[in-house]
């Protein structure tokens, strides 16, 4: 498999390996769209609390599979990439252990603080009740998020992207009907409200989880650790954080920036965050389809460097980058165009229309360039080079600190998301041509 990847023409390879992601969209979709279909069937301050958690639960996803997930598949598919199989699988114990860690983290501290945040952002009596009736949910299971991301993470380090996406549309299909009949009280089950999306949620990753475990701990699998293997070193835990523990930072300054954002949206009223927090659910919809090609970037890059290829890593990368651009050209240009088409689908509060048209119409053209940042920040986790682009993520929180607060309209406040989302892709785009991989 190592050899296909350093040999096989890139884009072929690189459509291959995508298209098990491209495909897990498809029904990851349908959970985002399904919890919010669901919650927005119970009224505009259950949809308002859904917005609140939304930043946390963007954190809690990108933390595990997108950063800390992106140093366990480069530091893997580096070693595989060098031949060296015992390495990898010292590094799958050395990541179970940080997904340990990271997991109970955000249980203590979400739990903690939440309610004090919630409150900050603008969440007062009944929207700040059905935010933290989800939240407190999510969080305590947060474990099962961890262990089930962390070991995709591992089979896709080591070029199985097919494994990971079926565990995961299984876990879809369940979650969906299940959210369904427990938020709205479908047939035989109790009708627990915004809670009944967070036990679903909860559920579904556990079950994930567990097959994905089976995958990497049966017998057969290359993957397994042996007795040999569980000996701790300071090195392998340094070669997953060099590259994960930065990308968790910039993950965190993601996060910031859309919670500063909820805040100011916030100032304008429930329906404002309504129709804000359904436009933005969007932008979740369109990570998740770059994700895919960029976990097959973090893969190609990383094999191709540690076989030393670096002219093959950078022509990876900059194809990665024009596909995911392309994606988000045809889901930006679409919804710009025709708003209500999404919109009109959670809410049909005027007040909520107006909010999430607006969004739409000013920030959707520029999706092509969130897809290129986001590309590139893959490949970057792959050739372990990470410094700069969370250096373009700083440059976009301060944009949205600074511009956000001068703002006095919701409309200024958007056209602020959209000069940061610009600067982020171009400033990506630089930082990848000046890098020197090795």
């Amino acid at each position: 498999m190592t050899q296909r990847f350093l040999e096989a023409p890139a884009l072929p390879t690189l459509l291959r390996l995508s298209a098990p992601g491209l495909l897990l969209v498809a029904f990851q979709s349908m959970v985002s769209v399904g919890d919010t279909y669901f919650v927005g069937r119970l009224g505009t301050a259950p949809l308002a609390g859904l917005a609140l958690v939304f930043p946390l639960l963007m954190l809690l996803q990108m933390t595990s599979a997108g950063a800390m997930g992106g140093g366990v598949s480069s530091a893997i598919a580096r070693a595989l990439g060098a031949g060296d199989a015992a390495r990898a699988r010292r590094l799958v114990v050395h990541a179970l252990i940080i997904a340990l860690g990271m997991a109970a983290a955000f249980t203590v501290l979400v739990l903690a603080l939440a309610r004090p945040l919630y409150r900050l952002l603008g969440g007062e009596g009944e929207t700040l009740a059905h935010a933290l009736a989800y939240s407190n949910i999510i969080f305590a299971g947060a474990i099962t998020v961890w262990l089930a991301n962390t070991l995709s993470s591992v089979l896709r380090g080591s070029g199985n992207m097919l494994v990971p996406a079926l565990g995961l549309i299984a876990a879809a299909l369940v979650h969906v009907p299940l959210s369904g009949s427990l938020v709205l009280g479908l047939g035989p089950m109790p009708r627990l409200g915004i809670a009944g999306a967070g036990i679903a949620y909860v559920t579904t990753f556990g079950l994930a989880a567990i097959a994905m475990a089976v995958v990497v701990f049966r017998r057969s699998s290359s993957l397994r650790p042996g007795r040999a293997d569980l000996v701790l070193e300071k090195r392998l835990f340094a070669d997953i954080l060099r590259v994960g523990g930065l990308s968790v930072l910039n993950a965190f300054q993601t996060v910031l920036t859309a919670v500063v954002l909820t805040g100011y949206v916030g100032r304008h009223g429930p329906a404002a965050l309504a129709g804000y927090g359904v436009g933005v659910r969007l932008e979740l919809l369109q990570i998740p389809l770059v994700f895919a090609v960029g976990q097959a970037l973090v893969v190609l890059v990383g094999t191709s460097l540690g076989a030393g290829h670096v002219a093959r890593a950078k022509q990876v990368a900059w194809l990665g980058a024009a596909l995911a651009a392309a994606i988000c050209l045809v889901i930006g240009g679409t919804v710009a165009v025709f708003p209500l088409a999404w919109v009109g689908l959670f809410s049909t509060d005027s007040a909520v229309l107006d909010a999430g048209t607006r969004y739409l119409r000013i920030v959707g053209p520029f999706y092509p360039l969130l897809g290129v940042s986001i590309a590139l920040y893959f490949a970057s986790q792959g050739a372990g080079r990470m410094l700069m682009p969370v250096l373009a993520g700083t440059t976009r929180l301060v944009i949205v600190l600074a511009g956000g607060a001068a703002a006095a309209t919701l409309s200024g406040i958007f056209a602020v998301v959209a000069f940061g989302m610009t600067l982020g892709g171009i400033l990506m785009m630089w930082f990848v041509a000046r890098t020197a991989w090795r």
